[in-house]
C-alpha cells in the first residue's frame, strides 16, 4: 500500500521557510525546488559592501514522492553575486559550519514534524549528511 503524501501549498510553504531564517531565495526557488544559502563569514570587510566576499554555503531541497531530497556545498560568494565551489579556510570554517548547523536544526522540525514529510540527503550528495555534521 502507498501512502500518498500531501505537500502544503507552495505560497505557504515559501512564508514558513522564510520565517526560518534570513536563508531561502526565493528568486532561485521554484514549486519542487527551494534554494538556500547563507552568506556566513566576510573575507574582505574592509572593501565597501558591494566588492565584499563571502564564505558561505547554498542548499537546495527538491521534493520527492514523500518529503525532500537535499544537497549542500561550502564555497565562495563573489562580487558578482555567484557562488563557486571551494575549501573552507581554517580561520572561516567554524563560523560557516555553526550557520548550516543553526539553519538545519530550524528546517528538520518544521520539514519533518510540521509537515509530515521526510527530509533526506540526496544519493549525489558529496558532503557530509547533515545529520552527521559537527561543528569541530
Amino acid at each position: 500500500m502507498t501512502i500518498a503524501t500531501s505537500f502544503p501549498p507552495h505560497g505557504r510553504l515559501m512564508s514558513k521557510l522564510t520565517a526560518i531564517g534570513p536563508y531561502l531565495r526565493e528568486k532561485k526557488s521554484q514549486p519542487q525546488r527551494f534554494f538556500f544559502d547563507c552568506l556566513a563569514s566576510c573575507i574582505n570587510a574592509d572593501k565597501e559592501p558591494e566588492l565584499r566576499e563571502f564564505w558561505g554555503w547554498w542548499l537546495v531541497m527538491t521534493a520527492t514522492d514523500t518529503g525532500y531530497e537535499y544537497k549542500y556545498d561550502f564555497g565562495r560568494f563573489n562580487v558578482s553575486g555567484e557562488w563557486a565551489t571551494g575549501k573552507l579556510p581554517a580561520k572561516h570554517k567554524a563560523a560557516v559550519l555553526k550557520s548550516l548547523v543553526d539553519f538545519y536544526a530550524k528546517l528538520t522540525p518544521f520539514i519533518i514534524d510540521g509537515c509530515d514529510l521526510t527530509l533526506v540527503p540526496t544519493v549525489t550528495l558529496t558532503q557530509t549528511p547533515l545529520t552527521e555534521l559537527s561543528i569541530k
